[in-house]
């Protein structure tokens, strides 16, 4: 935490009087086509960017991320949108929320800035990315649904079945992804710009429990029912190690959501505990 604030010091005392600050919301895995409604909801992005200058400043990218990172659905399609949103907007500073899955392409694409001549001008501008949950290092879900050992109604939602982006989500999948293509995790080099991690430690389910209906109680109770493939701390679809396996982590969800509630992988990208109160701070 503290090194996350000097860095917004430094960033501050250098970055030009007029820089344009924006804000790009990366969805996880699926094949969006309204991420506003269906993924973030317009309740948590309409109130992250009331932190911009600008509020019109902010851009939601839908993708094909039911493909591998590195493809034209998936890091071309979000290279084209974040290219089309900082050349309209003149944006200089941007700041980009994933969730998911989003944070593998775009750690892709931090990665690899010779494998697009459109990477290296949109890493320029980036100022840092908020990782919420990330699948940095995989998850024991991807392995269950690719071997068919898990029953697919639980994770179905999450996952979209077996698709490239679920295989490539295999925990050894990414380990050689993360020891070749990927920077960021141990003994690789450095991401460009930060890669900031929110880590989601447990997932609550009580009817008599109204944080339990935030972000849909049906979800949340499937999460609940997947943790038992997991380790005791996850969110109910990545263990704690994976959110936490690239860059540096920014916090551990109960440390800073009201009421010290934890943060279900649903719950890490809705209107909930404050989170959306912590993002827009970060503008």
């Amino acid at each position: 935490m503290v090194v996350r604030l000097t860095l917004a010091l430094l960033l501050f005392a250098s970055s030009p009087a007029l820089a344009n600050t924006g804000v790009a919301f990366v969805h996880g895995t699926g094949n969006q086509t309204n991420a506003y409604s269906d993924y973030w909801t317009g309740e948590m992005i309409q109130s992250v960017i009331q932190g911009l200058p600008n509020s019109s400043n902010y851009t939601v990218i839908n993708c094909q991320f039911e493909e591998y990172m590195w493809t034209s659905g998936a890091a071309g399609c979000l290279a084209g949108q974040l290219e089309s949103f900082i050349n309209a907007k003149g944006i200089t500073d941007l700041v980009i929320n994933t969730h998911s899955n989003g944070g593998n392409v775009i750690r892709w694409i931090m990665s690899n800035p010779t494998w697009d001549s459109r990477y290296p001008n949109i890493i320029s501008k980036i100022r840092w990315v908020n990782a919420l949950a990330p699948s940095s290092a995989g998850t024991p879900l991807a392995n269950a649904v690719m071997s068919g050992t898990i029953f697919e109604a639980a994770v179905g939602w999450l996952l979209g079945y077996q698709n490239d982006a679920v295989r490539m989500q295999q925990t050894s999948w990414m380990s050689y992804y993360n020891s070749t293509w990927l920077y960021g995790t141990s003994g690789r080099p450095a991401l460009p710009k930060g890669f900031w991690p929110v880590v989601g430690t447990d997932v609550e389910t009580s009817i008599f429990d109204g944080d339990s209906y935030c972000g849909g109680y049906s979800l949340n109770l499937g999460l609940e029912i997947t943790q038992a493939w997991l380790a005791g701390c996850s969110d109910g679809f990545l263990e704690c190690t994976s959110q936490a396996a690239a860059g540096s982590v920014w916090f551990y969800d109960t440390s800073r959501t009201n009421g010290a509630e934890p943060l279900s992988h649903n719950q890490s990208r809705r209107k909930c505990f404050g989170l959306d109160v912590i993002l827009r701070n970060d503008l």
